[in-house]
């Protein structure tokens, strides 16, 4: 099914497959059986495997997506560091969280699962939960800048 608004361009799709509405799948991507492509993503020069589902608001460029594998809404793959393209591998089974940056090159390997939030810069162990987040400060009687009136 591919829905309205979505942009296909030499580019393989396969059988059974949900793409949209307002995708687009850029030359060199391949989409496996059964995969669903969810709405305002943007899949690049990359493969996703079989029964993969990667959500709304997302980008995979320069990616290796194998099968089973969830990717939650807003993840991005990292790929370009101003000089180079970099290659990120997402192995069976692994589910990304929501909101997640994966800076390249980086692995996600079988099973593992990447707490939402969180911005990935090593390769993720089988079988186990990684997350990076910051921790959350609050500035008392801040006041946010404002322009002065002319």
């Amino acid at each position: 099914i591919i829905e309205s608004h979505s942009s296909i361009d030499s580019a393989e799709i396969g059988s059974n497959c949900t793409i949209g509405p307002y995708a687009r799948i850029r030359p060199g991507a391949t989409v496996q059986e059964g995969a669903k492509i969810g709405n305002f993503v943007e899949i690049k020069n990359s493969s996703i495997g079989k029964g993969s589902k990667v959500n709304h608001l997302s980008y995979v460029g320069d990616a290796e997506v194998s099968a089973g594998v969830n990717i939650g809404a807003g993840t991005v793959t990292c790929n370009y560091d101003g000089a180079n393209k970099h290659k990120t591998i997402i192995e069976d089974n692994v589910f990304v969280g929501s909101g997640s940056m994966l800076v390249a090159p980086v692995t996600l390997k079988k099973g593992s699962t990447i707490g939402a939030g969180s911005t990935i810069t090593k390769d993720a162990p089988s079988d186990s939960l990684t997350l990076e987040r910051a921790k959350q400060v609050t500035v008392d009687n801040w006041s946010r800048p404002t322009k002065e009136k002319k």
